[in-house]
Parts: C-alpha cells; sequence; structure tokens
C-alpha cells in the first residue's frame, strides 16, 4: 500500500474491521436478579491493523479476521458462556475473545450484548462500558444561512451513547449501572423538549449537545471517556472531552472484482455490495455555527465522488488499483482531502461491521469508535 503524507499530517494508517455475532447464555452474580439464567444475541468486531490480519492477498483481510474469530465464537454460540468464562460480564468476554484470537498488539475488540449496551477492549488494553439512550426533542440552529432546514424548528429522535473506563476491579455490569444512574436526570430535562430552551442549549448542534452531556454528568459518571450524539442513522459526534469528530455516513451500491483474489476465489469474478461510506472530520467548534462541519456541506461535497462509484462497476474505475475496501478508501481520502482539510477518518464497509478503516492520525483506538 502506498501511503501519500502530507504537510502537518501523519501517514494514513489502514485497519480492518471484522464482526461475528453469535447466541449464548450466561449467569451474572452482578445483576439484580442474582444468578437468573439469561440469554442474547452478541455481536463481536475485531478490529486489527493491516499487517496483522494474516490476508493471503489484499483483499482478504476481513475474510481473514472473521476466521481468527471464528473458533472462539464457535466455542461460545448457542451454549452457557460460563462453562468457559468466570463471571461473563461484557468486559471480561471481550477480553476472552480477543485474547482467543491470537492477535496482540494493535488489535482490540468491541462486544455488542444488546442494542443499547456492550464493551470495548482497545489497543492498549483499555477497557470501556458503553450504554446507548434515546430521546425525542425538538430544535433549530439559530445562527444558520438564511434559509438552511436547520434553521426550521423540527425534531429528531436522538441517540446517545456514554462511554466509561473501567476500573481494574470493576465490572462491566456495575459501570453500565452507574453509566444509567448517571443519565437519569439529563434524560428527563431532554425527553419531549425543546431543546433550545434549555440554558446552554440555544444553539443545539449535536457538538454542542455531546459538550453540554459531558458537562452535565459532571462528578456523577468519573469515568466518562466518551459522548456519541447522533441525530440520524447517517450523521452523528463524538466527543472526549477535549476534541469534537463529526461523522456523516452514505452508501452506494456497485459492482467489483478483487484483482488479486486468486482464480479460483469467486472474489475474483463480478459480484457487488451496497458499501457503507463514513466521512469523519475532526476539529474545534467555528464560533458562530457551533460545530465542526455542516453534515450537509459534507454530503454536498462528496456528491461528485459518490457519483462515480454509486451504480458503477468500479472494477472499471480509472482511479482504482482494485477493489478491495482499503483500496476505495484511499481513493477517497485522496479525492477529498483538499475538499475537507479536517478529515481523519474514512470508513469503508462492503456488509455491516465488515470493512476496512483509514485513520489519518495517530491513535488506533479510533477504529473502535464509532
Amino acid at each position: 500500500m502506498i501511503q501519500r503524507q502530507r504537510p502537518g499530517m501523519n501517514a494514513p494508517s489502514i485497519f480492518f474491521s471484522a464482526m461475528r455475532p453469535f447466541q449464548a447464555a450466561r449467569r451474572l452474580s452482578s445483576l439484580d436478579s442474582a444468578c437468573a439464567l439469561h440469554g442474547h444475541g452478541f455481536e463481536a468486531r475485531l478490529v486489527a491493523p493491516q499487517a496483522d490480519c494474516r490476508a493471503r492477498f489484499r483483499g482478504d483481510e476481513v475474510r481473514a479476521l472473521q476466521t481468527m474469530l471464528e473458533t472462539p465464537v464457535a466455542a461460545l454460540d448457542y451454549r452457557l458462556i460460563n462453562e468457559r468464562i468466570e463471571e461473563p460480564d461484557d468486559t471480561r468476554l471481550a477480553e476472552w475473545l480477543l485474547s482467543e484470537t491470537g492477535l496482540a498488539g494493535k488489535a482490540g475488540l468491541a462486544l455488542r450484548s444488546a442494542p443499547d449496551c456492550g464493551a470495548v477492549v482497545d489497543p492498549e488494553g483499555r477497557r470501556l462500558a458503553w450504554r446507548r439512550f434515546r430521546f425525542e426533542s425538538a430544535h433549530c440552529l439559530p445562527n444558520v444561512p438564511a434559509g438552511h432546514k436547520c434553521g426550521r424548528m423540527h425534531g429528531h429522535g436522538f441517540e446517545v451513547t456514554l462511554f466509561t473506563a473501567i476500573e481494574p476491579r470493576e465490572g462491566a455490569t456495575a459501570a453500565q449501572a452507574s453509566i444509567a444512574r448517571a443519565w437519569h436526570p439529563l434524560q428527563t430535562r431532554l425527553h419531549l423538549a425543546c431543546l433550545n430552551d434549555l440554558p446552554g442549549l440555544e444553539n443545539p448542534t449535536s457538538e454542542v449537545l455531546g459538550q453540554w452531556i459531558w458537562q452535565g454528568l459532571g462528578d456523577s459518571l468519573p469515568g466518562l471517556a466518551g459522548v456519541t450524539v447522533m441525530e440520524t442513522a447517517s450523521a452523528g459526534c463524538h466527543f472526549d472531552g477535549e476534541r469534537w469528530r463529526i461523522w456523516k455516513s452514505m452508501s452506494f451500491d456497485s459492482a467489483v472484482r478483487l484483482a488479486q483474489a486468486p482464480a479460483d476465489d469467486a472474489r475474483r469474478m463480478i459480484h457487488g455490495h451496497t458499501f457503507t461510506v463514513r466521512l469523519h472530520l475532526s476539529g474545534s467548534l467555528e464560533r458562530v455555527m457551533g460545530w465542526v462541519h455542516d453534515y450537509g456541506d459534507v454530503k454536498r461535497r462528496f456528491d461528485p465522488l459518490f457519483r462515480a462509484l454509486d451504480h458503477q462497476p468500479l472494477h472499471e474505475h480509472p482511479g482504482l488499483a482494485d477493489n478491495d475496501d482499503a483500496s476505495i478508501a484511499e481513493q477517497i481520502e485522496s479525492k477529498m482531502a483538499a475538499e475537507l482539510p479536517a478529515l481523519c477518518r474514512v470508513d469503508v464497509l462492503h456488509t455491516p461491521g465488515c470493512g476496512a478503516v483509514l485513520l489519518r492520525g495517530e491513535d488506533p483506538r479510533e477504529a473502535l469508535e464509532p
């Protein structure tokens, strides 16, 4: 892979993400219901740098990671997890799965045990628990230019995900309960409200709301590590207490064939995917607008390249050396870096949870974050 260096910007690095679901039962003594047996539809997402994927050829990385997950997931699927892991809360389960893959170094694993909770074990061994909440509210953005649709009063079903660091002696279940308790007063204020009426939210962009939530949690959640706010399924913001990162997701439907696949591999033949691309931008807030970048403007700037990719045979695209996820991500980063100078990450997923993550920053932990 040829990596392009720009003044003041680190050379891009590629990570790959592979997801496998499984069904399993467990008992957790830390639950209020004591040792009651219960079950989940889990999702395990393994993330690793390109060099650690043990791929047979470029474009095989996701399948290679899925293979690494296959054996540990199969050991748990439709089984009682306690038979293999003592007190298998989300973090202990994520740590076990990661260790069973045999990966080390910069690999990490994100586990979802239910639609609204899970855990992350990042490449540095940091353990995070998360909970997701939803509230229905109205807002408008008073400082946008005349005619901007967000200047009109409208509403969203907002989703907020809170991440908290887990202390060495603490389990994920207790941490998730602490998150829920800390969130409850804010839920009461935000749900079925007009955000503009709340002190500090006179200009309630996603970025301002994320910071407001961080500050509102205050001492009630000392381990707080991140706040994610999503106005829609395709637009979100992440705040870590110091900086903001926003993203805009779009999907395109394309035909591909992997030129480096062996002759007997079906991926060498023409096939296709509904790709999801997510463009991430980081930076400080624009003083008047209160955002890192307008979501709509990100979509508008990406539109010419989107049209060149959507409903197209990418194996005939003149700018692509190959059609694998990483090549598409590199092409998008190359074309969009000048249009969007704050671009810090490009995700290209060919199926949910599976694809390439191109990072323009130094921190590999970001490949595991939303």
